[in-house]
């Protein structure tokens, strides 16, 4: 099972991936958490093991922490732990950093969720 954190500020995100994943959900393949900022992001992830994430999905731009911050700090703690950038800005420099910081992969809204899906199933 693949076990996503996505973390975004925009609280209506969460019913989006609940309904873009439903069949993989249903079928036991993915199970969903959910942060709505860096901080949580970081909560939820030290208060588990490494087995209860396989991959985070980050905003790009969030308020007080941003998803590069939130990045640096996940690949220092978690190195093994996939981590997806994803912004509605999409901008060269940001790309670079994120991919300079150690991203898996980045990626512009609005989502393609064909594309997120075979990304999500080729990285684990």
């Amino acid at each position: 099972m693949i076990k996503i954190l996505v973390v975004d500020d925009e609280k209506s995100v969460q019913r989006l991936y609940l309904q873009r994943f439903r069949k993989e959900i249903r079928a036991g393949d993915v199970e969903l958490s959910f942060a709505f900022s860096g901080d949580e992001a970081l909560q939820f992830l030290n208060q588990g093991d490494e087995l209860d994430v396989t991959m985070v999905l980050s905003d790009i731009n969030m308020p007080k922490m941003s998803g590069l911050e939130l990045l640096q700090i996940v690949r220092q703690r978690y190195p093994k732990l996939k981590v997806l950038i994803i912004t509605a800005y999409v901008d060269e420099n940001n790309r670079e950093k994120a991919i300079n910081l150690g991203a898996d992969d980045y990626l512009a809204k609005p989502i393609n969720f064909k594309e997120l899906k075979e990304k999500i199933f080729d990285m684990v």
